[in-house]
């Protein structure tokens, strides 16, 4: 299964892109970072729907979208992992994660999303929700390849 990861904004040098680039090594399966920018200046409701284009434009064809958003589904890893396993069952070849701006997703990137899910009811920075997605899909390889996990 290839993973993609499609986010708002480019991350800048810190401890949050070392730690996003430390678990992005770990991970076995073909990864991708994609980080999308409007150039334009805009704001509300037009830049939200600005970078819903650019998001939803950035999914690969054929890809599972999972959107991140505060009103999306909790999941546990390894139901997580059951769920990304069942699509690799079902021979969908790539999943693509979308992480959306400062203000969140529009109703169109839900709508093309196949599943939403939230990473908690906290406020979490952008950059770190991306070093907290690439450990998890870490993990779900490791679930995968059926390393005991700590907490089953």
């Amino acid at each position: 299964m290839k993973f993609h990861i499609i986010a708002i904004g480019r991350a800048k040098q810190g401890v949050e892109l070392a730690l996003f680039n430390h678990y992005k090594t770990r991970i076995r399966s073909p990864f991708l970072l994609h980080e999308i920018e409007d150039k334009k200046k805009r704001n509300g409701i037009e830049l939200k729907t600005a970078e819903a284009k650019l998001l939803i434009a950035a999914i690969p064809k054929g890809a599972i979208a999972i959107a991140l958003d505060e009103t999306g589904r909790d999941f546990g890893s390894i139901e997580l992992a059951n769920k990304i396993q069942a699509w690799d069952d079902q021979a969908k070849g790539e999943i693509a994660f979308i992480i959306g701006g400062a203000d969140g997703l529009a109703k169109s990137v839900h709508q093309r999303a196949d599943l939403i899910i939230n990473f908690g009811k906290l406020t979490w920075p952008h950059m770190l929700i991306r070093a907290m997605l690439a450990e998890q899909i870490y993990r779900i390889g490791q679930i995968h390849a059926g390393h005991p996990y700590h907490r089953q």
